[in-house]
């Protein structure tokens, strides 16, 4: 009962992301970090000058048996903007496009059927530019970026986006929080 898998997500600011996906049964780590780029072990400061090709993103460590991957992308669809490239909100650049790192040839035919189901539709009224990479080399933040929203849940961009969306997963999928 202990199917330990990972999945990769860009989807905007980590510290939006990751409070989405830690909440819910059956994931035990959520960890931010940068992935997707060509620059070794990059830091913050490189991410957001946008030059290192890096997308900020979480690697979530899950259980298969308790959620589904294809639940998981469901998720990264209803948390973000998935229609708009390299931007999510305010936040504007390639670290913020949306992204699946995909860690098998199942994930990826999982993804790809998702976004077609997902355009087909027409929940949004453009489609979906989310892109479908393969496994990448996943680079983990600074250690003050882990857990942030649960470390600074008063900080104003905390309030006004990661709560907001972390509220909108826990009210549509109640049945998958933890308790």
């Amino acid at each position: 009962m202990n199917n330990q898998q990972i999945a990769v997500f860009a989807g905007g600011c980590f510290w939006c992301t990751e409070p989405v996906f830690s909440q819910l049964k059956g994931v035990s780590k959520v960890v931010s970090g940068y992935i997707g780029g060509h620059t070794n072990n990059p830091t913050y400061k490189e991410i957001c000058n946008g030059d290192t090709g890096h997308a900020e993103g979480i690697q979530i460590t899950f259980d298969a048996d308790v959620i589904a991957f294809e639940t998981l992308l469901e998720i990264f669809f209803a948390s973000h903007d998935p229609t708009t490239p390299n931007r999510q909100g305010n936040d504007v650049g390639t670290q913020y496009r949306s992204a699946v790192f995909c860690q098998s040839d199942a994930q990826k035919a999982a993804t790809l059927n998702m976004i077609k189901q997902l355009n087909a539709e027409e929940i949004w009224p453009s489609p979906i530019v989310t892109q479908i990479n393969d496994a990448a080399i996943f680079y983990p933040a600074e250690d003050y970026h882990q857990y942030y929203f649960d470390k600074n849940p008063f900080q104003p961009y905390c309030l006004a986006v990661a709560a907001p969306k972390a509220a909108k997963i826990r009210a549509k999928y109640a049945e998958l929080i933890k308790d």
